[in-house]
């Protein structure tokens, strides 16, 4: 098998469940937004100097695929639940109760791991942006919204964590 299949050469994409849309699609839009948050992860990951960062980040990185395909989906159940939302929330209030108080904005860029995550958060705030467009269309999981604005959260939290001695 070859990494091309010729099947998008027309301007269209398959869906998780197997339907074909444009590759122009908010659907496509918002999933591929998604695999750009990867992206970032992926090198706030590579990046991190803290294990519990980057276990973090692994972790994020890990349920991604299954957001994406849930948005990839039509009339399937959602992959994403509200255990994810809840175990997100969690590591946030964790993270949170050990970090000084914010007392001023952030200048991202402290260090490159920081920077990357904080790449990271603002390509998911774009990602819910256009989910919640999406959902004035469309149908979606109400779980993927909630997953998608807490990660941006998460995403600034772990860089406070990676950037900050605690």
């Amino acid at each position: 098998m070859h990494v091309y299949t010729k099947t998008g050469d027309a301007g269209e994409t398959g869906l998780y469940t197997g339907e074909r849309v444009k590759k122009s699609s908010l659907r496509v839009d918002v999933y591929g937004t998604i695999d750009e948050a990867d992206a970032a992860f992926g090198m706030a990951r590579a990046f991190a100097t803290k294990a519990e960062v980057k276990t973090a980040i692994l972790g994020i990185q890990k349920k991604l695929p299954s957001l994406m395909a849930d948005i990839a989906s039509l009339d399937k159940g959602p992959i994403i639940h509200e255990e994810d939302v809840i175990a997100l929330e969690s590591a946030m209030d964790d993270i949170e109760e050990r970090l000084p108080k914010l007392t001023s904005f952030l200048i991202p860029g402290d260090t490159p791991a920081g920077a990357c995550l904080d790449h990271a958060r603002t390509v998911v705030r774009r990602a819910e942006r256009r989910f919640c467009e999406l959902a004035e269309h469309e149908d979606v999981h109400g779980t993927d919204r909630r997953f998608l604005n807490r990660l941006s959260d998460y995403a600034f939290l772990l860089m406070r964590l990676e950037e900050t001695n605690v």
